[in-house]
């Protein structure tokens, strides 16, 4: 794991700011703090910040040249299958015994078909003399980050956005596709970054720079898998495999891992698998600690860590906490971040570091195989809109009446939710009960992002929100959170066979009449109690709604003033009202507020 950054010229003129780079590589130093090095050159300087994790010794720094010296390497992430890799290349000169160095005989074999063979998650730069090209890629899923932007026949490039713009040739002009994709969504969809002059490697792709013109692949592409039905014994078995398979892979460190839990099933699936693989008494568990009942779960995960033996630690999340991760995350980070969990993400991964440098964490599973109470929407929706329409009038009526709460998730809030939306063609209610609320832009993006060839709209929505809201949002939340405090954080559910064989699942299996995550909770079976598969889903969250009321009043009012607002261009008579009704209890407008707040933290900071 590491930070990664660099300057390469597409022409024959030498770089013109070198001495930059030392601001880009002290930029980016929280996510290498083991080892710091450079490749310079006339035509390209690139330079890593590493996190030791595989082959803890200082030979196996970055960046990795071939054996000429003709290409240079430099990954941020880890590759599963490097061992079958350098048994394919034995003869190949190592220098150690890093996953990453295997990519170097690869490429210099395959060229860019190297990127498809990877199994992992990467973000990676190959910089290669023979034809003067730069080439970056990233993983499927979007796991590990890439940014880069162009100044004059320059490409910058590096793994966090403030790295880039550290160099004085990218302008800090802001994009508005990007802000409209944020204030609707909640995060902004790649290519896409709140500035203009950058922008993001999309997941599953790869970019090659040279001096003819540039070359764009996806060699991934989720959309094309085919959705077959299989027999449902034969499936469960096989998920089962894929899973144990996936975690087996990924506790592959030379450190020591850990697990964040919440007491839920996803979470408790890959302690038992991992404690299963390393160990009893081997494994390290965290889980958060809040001081309001709705939110916490701290007391399931611990019966869970006592079932399986592991180290456990609870991490508290009280206001005082939280309040200094959100000083944390909004100074540090250079990116607005509107998912609320970044803050007890970032709790959870200060406290694992003192005792780990590999977490495993549960990205993936609800998109995947179904997790998210939208789905259910999307099988409700249809008997919804066959109540004549004056019925679905006062049912709408009734439901906008009833009292607003500030629990997390509660069932007023996703029936209002549901009622908003749900006479909508899916992919618009889908992006509707999923984004901000009142808080509206242009959808026509988000939905390309969903298009399937086919009828199954609970796949095609399982399909989108891996394309999308996993992608721009739950991922980039935990990279940036848990890089903060220099662990790498590892998402076993988004293993590359695990994730085709789900997306090639019909939506019956992964979705059985009002059961979410079904052969998921079948599988799981075979690791864990009934008692722990079955619970209800709350997942990891803060209790915004009073933070707005209260704890952070102040702050709220200083930030959402209209002069301020209006300063910003946004909307300050309609942001105003949304303030005033949750005050009042008469909405929960947190999911919008918290997003033009954490807007409001990121223009005062970095833009």
């Amino acid at each position: 794991m590491c930070g990664i950054y660099g300057i390469v010229s597409s022409n024959d003129t030498a770089i013109g700011h070198p001495d930059v780079v030392t601001a880009m590589g002290e930029a980016l130093r929280h996510r290498g703090p083991d080892g710091s090095a450079h490749f310079r050159a006339p035509r390209a300087i690139i330079g890593t910040e590493r996190l030791r994790i595989i082959d803890l010794h200082e030979r196996a720094d970055q960046p990795f040249a071939s054996p000429d010296e003709s290409v240079w390497l430099e990954c941020n992430g880890e590759i599963y299958n490097s061992a079958s890799i350098r048994a394919r290349y034995r003869d190949y000169p190592y220098r150690s015994h890093s996953d990453v160095e295997t990519i170097l005989p690869l490429y210099l074999d395959r060229g860019t078909d190297a990127i498809a063979e990877l199994d992992g998650m990467f973000g990676l730069a190959i910089r290669d003399a023979r034809d003067g090209s730069l080439l970056l890629a990233r993983d499927r899923a979007g796991e590990k980050p890439l940014f880069y932007a162009r100044s004059g026949d320059e490409v910058i490039f590096a793994s966090e956005l403030q790295c880039v713009m550290k160099h004085p040739g990218v302008s800090h002009e802001l994009d508005p596709e990007a802000v409209a994709d944020y204030l609707t969504h909640g995060y902004v969809l790649e290519p896409r970054t709140m500035f203009a002059a950058v922008r993001r490697v999309p997941a599953g792709s790869w970019i090659r720079f040279t001096s003819r013109g540039d070359e764009v692949a996806r060699y991934w592409q989720p959309e094309s898998i085919p959705i077959a039905d299989r027999n449902t014994e034969d499936a469960v078995l096989e998920l089962r495999s894929l899973i144990e398979g996936a975690v087996t892979k990924q506790v592959m460190s030379d450190v020591p891992v850990g697990v964040f839990i919440s007491g839920g099933m996803d979470s408790s699936i890959l302690a038992a698998l991992a404690s299963k693989a390393i160990g009893v008494d081997k494994v390290h568990t965290f889980s958060a600690q809040f001081a309001e009942a709705s939110y916490d779960e701290s007391g399931d995960a611990a019966v869970i860590a006592a079932r399986m033996h592991t180290r456990h630690v609870p991490v508290p999340a009280n206001d005082e906490t939280l309040f200094e991760a959100l000083r944390a995350v909004t100074r540090r980070i250079a990116e607005p971040i509107a998912d609320p969990a970044v803050l007890p993400t970032f709790l959870l991964a200060r406290a694992a570091r003192e005792h780990v440098k590999v977490v495993l964490s549960g990205e993936g599973a609800d998109e995947l195989f179904g997790g998210y109470p939208t789905y259910i929407g999307h099988k409700v929706a249809p008997l919804y809109r066959a109540i004549p329409r004056f019925g679905r009038r006062g049912l709408e009526a009734l439901v906008r009446r009833l009292p607003s709460s500030g629990k997390k998730v509660t069932f007023e809030f996703l029936l209002k939710r549901f009622v908003a939306g749900a006479d909508q063609p899916w992919a618009e209610r889908h992006a509707a009960w999923f984004g901000t609320g009142p808080l509206k832009g242009s959808r026509a993006e988000i939905e390309r992002e969903g298009a399937r060839k086919t009828a199954d709209v609970l796949a095609a929505a399982m399909l989108l929100d891996y394309r999308t809201y996993l992608r721009d949002n739950l991922l980039v939340k935990v990279d940036r959170a848990t890089m903060l405090s220099s662990v790498e954080a590892r998402a076993p559910f988004l293993d590359r066979e695990v994730t085709a064989f789900a997306l090639s699942l019909p939506a019956h299996l992964r979705i059985r009449r009002f059961t979410t995550k079904w052969i998921l909770k079948k599988a799981a079976e075979a690791w864990l109690p009934n008692d722990v598969i079955y619970r209800k889903k709350r997942g990891l969250s803060v209790p915004v709604a009073s933070w707005i009321n209260r704890g952070l009043g102040a702050e709220v009012d200083r930030l959402l003033a209209p002069e301020r607002l209006e300063a910003s261009g946004l909307d300050a008579e309609m942001i105003g009202k949304l303030l005033a009704e949750h005050r009042r209890e008469e909405a929960n407008h947190a999911r919008a507020l918290w997003a033009v707040i954490m807007l409001q933290y990121w223009m005062e900071n970095w833009a």
